[in-house]
């Protein structure tokens, strides 16, 4: 009996201790406000001048046998990279990409009949122009060189780094504009920063006008043409979450 009542009485002062307790416990969570914040998008827009350009220059071959198209092509080649370095282009910046044999079934018009194969054959290099000033002359330079296939025309920027950093700064400034004439409006007032996400939107203009192939006829009259680089827009998006107070 002894050992039942201190059972009991001990059990009695938990419920009361658990019961004294629970309420402070609700009271101290109602007791804490939920956390007020503010989301916005803020952007930022540099313009940028091209000073590199990207572009393929091939050359096709086409002959009787696989021996004499493949002679011909790497002859050609040749001479195209090197009109390209005698003309200030890097040899670094000349890589080859492509490199390409196949036969050419040849049919006669009227019956449909098979009267013979050729064999075609493709060189393309990838070619980085460092001086835009010159690229109108370098093209017509390795067309008379003999590439007869110039594509695929890419300026960029070689180095955006000062420009990033410039349209981050505006994006971030923007944001907190917006941030502080909403809170304002709100009646509240703007407290720390509790996240920051971006996004960098490097689009690069592409220019196709050159012709690919026949010979270089179409290359040779597009590659007398002034050639415009144009600008570039790189913007930067930020998402900002603020504290209000």
């Amino acid at each position: 009996m002894k050992s039942t009542s201190i059972l009991i009485a001990g059990l009695l002062v938990m419920v009361l201790a658990l019961s004294a307790c629970g309420p402070m416990t609700v009271a101290a969570a109602q007791a804490q406000p939920p956390q007020r914040t503010l989301s916005v998008t803020g952007s930022g827009t540099v313009m940028m001048v091209p000073d590199i350009a990207y572009i393929n220059i091939g050359v096709h071959t086409e002959d009787t046998t696989a021996a004499s198209a493949v002679s011909k092509n790497n002859t050609q080649t040749q001479q195209v990279v090197d009109a390209l370095t005698s003309a200030g282009v890097d040899k670094k910046d000349i890589q080859t990409t492509n490199f390409s044999i196949w036969p050419n079934a040849q049919y006669d018009p009227q019956t449909n009949v098979k009267t013979g194969t050729t064999y075609a054959v493709d060189n393309t290099v990838y070619v980085t122009v460092r001086n835009l000033d010159k690229l109108g002359d370098l093209l017509d330079t390795t067309v008379q060189a003999g590439a007869n296939s110039v594509n695929s025309i890419q300026f960029d920027v070689a180095d955006k780094s000062q420009e990033l950093k410039q349209a981050r700064d505006q994006a971030i400034k923007d944001a907190q504009t917006q941030a502080q004439e909403l809170a304002t409006t709100a009646g509240l007032t703007l407290g720390s920063i509790q996240t920051i996400s971006f996004f960098d939107n490097v689009p690069t203009p592409v220019m196709d006008t050159f012709g690919k192939g026949g010979g270089g006829g179409a290359v040779a009259q597009a590659a007398s043409v002034p050639i415009s680089s144009g600008q570039m827009t790189l913007t930067v998006t930020v998402n900002v979450t603020y504290e209000l107070k």
